[in-house]
């Protein structure tokens, strides 16, 4: 027997809506027909809203019962819907992930294997460039997060706004292997202080953060890898100096 569902979605000139876009998809992978009534304009949109009593679309229905939007939809299903506003170390997670790939990359274009000596280097210089690009973004809101926990940045306002781009020009030159006297110092540096500011916020003043690694507004929180994250530079700091003894 052919399972039913009517989705209510909003497909105007100047605009689809994505969320009904997935509800419909969800519906049909789940070997549903979908009655596909599509809103074309606010008129119509705002009429069906007295009439179903809702404040919002897509609304689906399946055999007659109201599930709700996209969302609503998925809990039906069983499928977890992720909370916008929860911490996660997803998005610094990635980055790592990528920026170790990309240091594989290069090491097989340069050298013709994946894993050698200057991979580790090449992984962190290029994670640093990816988080000093997202801190990019928005330099000021970095900054301001910045200030619930770095030591310096609290004495020094300027230094919230300098790092990102110290962090990300160190970042580059240290893959290209260029003024190694300038980049070294820089990525020790801001390591050390980092490490420092991560420790004694999260393990001395056991204080509940989020981190501004990923740009200001993250939900990542500031812990183990933040900790991480600036244990690394300053690695990679240390064995610079050991390339320009």
């Amino acid at each position: 027997m052919t399972k039913t569902a009517t989705l209510h979605r909003m497909v105007m000139e100047k605009h689809t809506c994505p969320h009904g876009l997935k509800a419909k998809a969800l519906l049909e992978r789940k070997g549903y027909k979908v009655e596909d009534r599509q809103l074309v304009d606010r008129a119509q949109i705002d009429a069906r809203k007295a009439e179903m009593g809702v404040d919002k679309f897509p609304q689906a229905f399946i055999e007659g019962e109201r599930i709700g939007g996209f969302d609503d939809l998925k809990r039906h299903f069983g499928q977890t819907v992720r909370d916008p506003n929860a911490t996660t170390y997803r998005p610094v997670l990635m980055i790592f992930a990528v920026s170790f790939l990309i240091a594989m990359a290069i090491s097989w274009r340069v050298d013709g294997v994946l894993l050698q000596g200057q991979v580790v280097p090449w992984f962190v210089a290029t994670a640093m460039c990816f988080l000093g690009a997202q801190k990019l973004q928005d330099v000021d809101k970095f900054a301001t997060m910045f200030l619930n926990y770095d030591l310096l940045a609290k004495r020094w306002i300027r230094y919230g706004y300098i790092y990102p781009f110290v962090e990300t020009g160190a970042g580059v030159l240290m893959i290209a292997g260029l003024l190694h006297w300038l980049a070294v110092p820089a990525m020790l540096f801001i390591g050390t202080v980092g490490a420092v500011s991560v420790f004694k916020a999260v393990y001395i003043d056991r204080r509940e953060l989020k981190c501004a690694c990923v740009g200001g507004g993250s939900n990542v929180p500031l812990g183990f890898v933040s900790l991480t994250e600036n244990l690394a530079m300053m690695a990679l700091g240390l064995w610079g100096v050991t390339q320009l003894v």
